[in-house]
């Protein structure tokens, strides 16, 4: 144990005394450690982004929808035969108590988010503009991740009775209210008036992102409480009298719903009562489950009719796993191959150390010392430097992973495995590259080596 404390202190005196050599020998584990840390810090942090906004379009969430026909598509025998069936049967067509059952009896699930959208003429303040007026619940905002940057939310009471209030999406607060507070004002949607309770804070969804996962653009929509369009503005699952003496009519009666079903082509128009239920599981891995209860649930509620479409954005879920596993990939090839051309530029220095000390070497092997020490002795500086280069490394990739966020404005995230990872890769990039020279040193021949110059 003495000796080999012995050789690591000859060790050490060379890597000090030649102080300049010892430094070029750590640069290319200094950069590489540098380097590995800022990529990875850059990639968690881009691929933090990018999972923050799948999750903003809803990777958790299952979307249901009603069915519309498609004229264009053949259905065969089997198809018809069922459809002539289930003409006999009367559905009630997506509900708000629809949306109601599946929040009651999941236990995955943790939020329901029922809408109902209208395309409506929106004044105030003289202004006219054409837009959408949603009716949401609370649950809505936190499904979306919508937050409000003036006012309020929606209370109980104003859910409950379908208070006239309404909440604005920034694009249109700047177009019908561009320099004035707009809350406490009114603004008309069709016949309605509604009360500003809120402003929502602006959220900037690029085209191709809307296009290509479905994210709405909420800046620009209306949103009030769900019961107030049911109530003030149109439901569509009321059965009239006019409706009723239309002709051609079936009049459904349950628990908790009326609906009214039509043969003149405007079912999708009366018997779907909301456009959308947007439910929001509690795990990824919940979702197929999830999705094949609701089926189940909403058959059953709606007596065997299918006007129901549940929709899981699969893609989402594959993308999000490509992306993981395309920055793995790339990250891990950085690393690789970073402190790669960091080990091979710690050979080529004791290589050329081996070199310019062959005549030491030959001395201390003429006075005792065996191969393993000298093996044990360049393997030890080899060591020495690429562990402090590592550590010098750290903290200088720290130090660029929180300047690319200041001044790119990049997302960075360091984590500690990184930090470990590449010390570690150092250390042993060190050892493996260090051991050919000093082995190269252990063979030379003691007496060539005290006659060389």
């Amino acid at each position: 144990m003495e000796r080999r404390l012995y050789i690591l202190s000859i060790a050490l005196e060379a890597v000090v005394a030649h102080k300049f050599r010892s430094i070029l020998t750590a640069l290319g584990i200094i950069f590489g450690v540098a380097a590995v840390i800022a990529m990875l810090a850059i990639g968690s942090g881009a691929k933090q982004e990018i999972l923050d906004q799948m999750k903003l379009v809803g990777v958790n969430n299952i979307i249901i929808t009603p069915k519309t026909d498609d004229p264009k598509k053949n259905q065969d025998s089997e198809e018809e035969e069922k459809g002539k069936q289930s003409s006999e049967k009367f559905s009630p067509g997506l509900s708000l108590a629809d949306a109601n059952s599946i929040a009651e009896i999941i236990p995955t699930v943790s939020k329901v988010s029922p809408e109902v959208i209208y395309e409506s003429t929106i004044i105030a303040e003289g202004v006219n503009v054409y837009g959408k007026v949603s009716g949401v619940t609370p649950d809505f905002f936190d499904v979306f991740n919508l937050e409000l940057e003036k006012g309020e939310m929606f209370n109980r009471e104003q859910m409950i009775e379908g208070k006239a209030v309404c909440i604005l999406g920034a694009s249109i607060k700047n177009k019908i209210f561009p320099k004035k507070d707009p809350i406490g004002q009114y603004v008309k949607c069709g016949g309605v008036w509604l009360k500003v309770v809120g402003v929502l804070r602006s959220r900037s969804v690029t085209t191709e992102l809307s296009e290509n996962m479905g994210i709405s653009d909420y800046n620009q929509g209306i949103y009030a409480p769900i019961q107030t369009l049911l109530l003030r503005y149109k439901d569509r699952s009321v059965v009239t009298t006019a409706m009723v003496r239309g002709g051609g009519t079936s009049v459904i009666m349950g628990d908790d719903f009326v609906s009214y079903s039509s043969s003149s082509g405007s079912d999708d128009e009366i018997s779907n009562q909301i456009d959308k239920i947007v439910v929001q599981v509690n795990e990824t891995s919940q979702i197929t489950k999830t999705t094949e209860i609701i089926n189940r649930m909403l058959k059953r509620r709606h007596a065997g009719v299918e006007d129901y479409v549940v929709q899981v954005p699969e893609l989402l879920l594959k993308q999000e796993q490509r992306t993981k596993d395309i920055f793995n990939i790339v990250l891990g090839a950085i690393a690789s191959i970073s402190l790669i051309v960091g080990g091979i530029g710690i050979m080529n220095i004791m290589l050329a150390s081996v070199m310019e000390r062959t005549k030491e070497i030959g001395i201390r092997m003429a006075t005792g010392a065996t191969k393993k020490d000298v093996t044990f002795q360049f393997l030890s500086e080899a060591t020495m430097i690429s562990l402090s280069g590592g550590v010098i490394g750290i903290i200088l990739g720290i130090t660029l992973a929180k300047l690319i966020t200041v001044i790119a404005g990049i997302l960075t995230i360091v984590s500690l495995p990184s930090i470990l990872i590449s010390f570690g890769v150092s250390a042993s990039v060190g050892i493996a590259f260090g051991y050919m020279p000093a082995r190269k040193a252990a063979m030379q021949d003691p007496v060539t080596s005290l006659r060389y110059e």
